[in-house]
């Protein structure tokens, strides 16, 4: 046993299951702390995901503190500044898991190189991912551009090797302090208190997140094929917040899908979601510049339009398309939106109203719950068509046939958008088709269009040539 105090570096790891860092820790320590660095700039922009991280750190710690483990918060502006001072103590053996993001990962090396120099005692240990992100490439030793051969080779790869039985974490004999001037987690919310309706809808522990599995497994899983593409019905697994912040390793998951004795199509689909999340990070790593510009360079002369007006009424869901607002305001409400949803609003915001996507990007990350930058800049840039294996531009979903086709009843309309409550479903997705005013009063109760369907796709199309 190490009598030196084992510190754990806790960043997208909110688990005790698959937590291989906090579980060898506790392993080869009496005395073992863990430790959240909160930089502010991370979550400039992602105001959602403070609540989440705030209330993940205060079930996290109740739960540490059963262990006699503490968990402190320090806030730094600089993780560079703050191991370069941790370095100097020398009294400690540090453990983490790695994130695959290039930053996280290029810091990692960072930190390995000067633990080495120092001789301090290290151990990093793989993340929240099936595969490590150098494992999966081509024959020729290039990565992967197109999702189905990724995802056949990664999944091969992934059942050739599944791990042995897990350890698990040990009760420490005594809970120990170590850092000064700790933050509580209350102090990461958001200002806005925009975040209270979370909280009836989401608890944000790992507990809740085996239950929702176990739920989406027995209920939904079979019938997520389909079920996947209608936001009226709970056909999804909602479970995205939970792998983002570590609550549900992906592991676990896959473990859990195949204690079936067949995989249905249900399941192979869903797990088919979990490898899109392993090709995102792979992209992002392999190609970092697709984090801020166009994966394809000849997008960086798309005409795109500035238009604030267009681009609030996107936001606030005041469009005059039903089923983009109904999205657009679900998302606001709960932190989360519907993946067909999703690709609608986003297919509308680029292709109708020609604005780049960058801006529904950083939109999107400022409210979504599970926001990464893997899966919001490829889902983004999939959408846009500007993507390594995107839709192509000229796919434009029609926001009335697709409410038509995958909302037939208005049921999802009608619950974010009530002001369409009475509209009969004939007209819920075209409601400027109705001329009764004693039911709607378009551009009062309701606004109309801000553009015209066939229009719009004409002059997208039209720019789109301009490339």
């Amino acid at each position: 046993m190490d009598k030196k105090i084992g510190l754990f570096w806790l960043r997208d790891d909110f688990r005790f299951t698959k937590n291989n860092g906090l579980i060898e820790a506790t392993i080869n320590h009496n005395k073992v702390v863990v430790f959240y660095l909160f930089k502010k700039d991370t979550f400039k922009d992602q105001e959602a995901q403070k609540w989440w991280l705030s209330k993940s750190l205060f079930n996290f710690r109740k739960q540490l503190n059963n262990l006699n483990i503490a968990l402190e918060i320090v806030e730094t502006n600089s993780f560079k500044f703050f191991f370069d001072k941790l370095i100097k103590k020398k009294d400690f053996t540090i453990y983490w898991n790695k994130v695959y993001e290039p930053e996280y990962l290029k810091f990692d090396k960072y930190l390995l190189g000067n633990f080495k120099k120092n001789n301090i005692n290290h151990k990093i240990f793989k993340g929240n991912a099936l595969n490590e992100i150098n494992e999966i490439r081509k024959g020729d030793d290039t990565p992967f551009k197109v999702f189905t051969p990724f995802w056949r080779t990664a999944e091969k790869y992934y059942v050739e090797k599944i791990p042995s039985k897990e350890k698990i974490i040990k009760k420490c004999k005594k809970k120990t302090n170590y850092f000064k001037n700790c933050i509580e987690p209350e102090k990461i919310l958001p200002k806005k208190n925009w975040f209270k309706n979370f909280e009836k809808i989401w608890s944000p522990d790992e507990q809740t997140a085996l239950k929702e599995l176990q739920s989406f497994i027995k209920e939904r899983i079979a019938n997520y094929s389909e079920g996947r593409n209608f936001p009226n019905i709970l056909g999804t697994s909602k479970l995205s917040p939970f792998i983002k912040f570590g609550q549900l390793h992906v592991e676990t998951i896959w473990n859990e899908c195949i204690k079936k004795k067949s995989k249905t199509v249900g399941t192979s689909k869903f797990l088919a979601e979990i490898g899109w999340r392993e090709f995102n990070h792979s992209l992002i790593n392999h190609f970092p510049h697709m984090l801020k510009n166009n994966y394809s360079k000849k997008f960086d002369k798309f005409p795109w339009e500035k238009n604030s007006q267009f681009l609030n009424a996107w936001k606030k869901g005041l469009t005059g398309y039903p089923i983009v607002d109904a999205g657009m305001r679900e998302l606001y409400s709960t932190g989360w939106m519907h993946n067909r949803v999703r690709m609608i609003v986003g297919s509308f915001l680029v292709k109708h109203l020609l604005i780049d996507w960058k801006d529904g990007e950083k939109y999107f990350r400022n409210c979504l719950l599970d926001y990464s930058p893997a899966n919001n800049v490829a889902g983004w840039q999939w959408v846009a068509g500007c993507g390594a294996d995107a839709a192509p531009y000229f796919r434009i979903f029609n926001p009335i046939l697709q409410g038509e086709k995958f909302d037939k009843e208005g049921e999802y309309v009608k619950k974010w958008v009530p002001e369409l409550k009475n509209v009969p479903k004939k007209f819920i997705h075209k409601p400027w088709e109705l001329k009764d005013k004693n039911i709607l009063n378009l551009g009062s109760d309701y606004p109309n269009p801000i553009v015209i369907h066939e229009d719009a796709r004409s002059k997208a199309l039209n720019a789109f040539k301009k490339i």
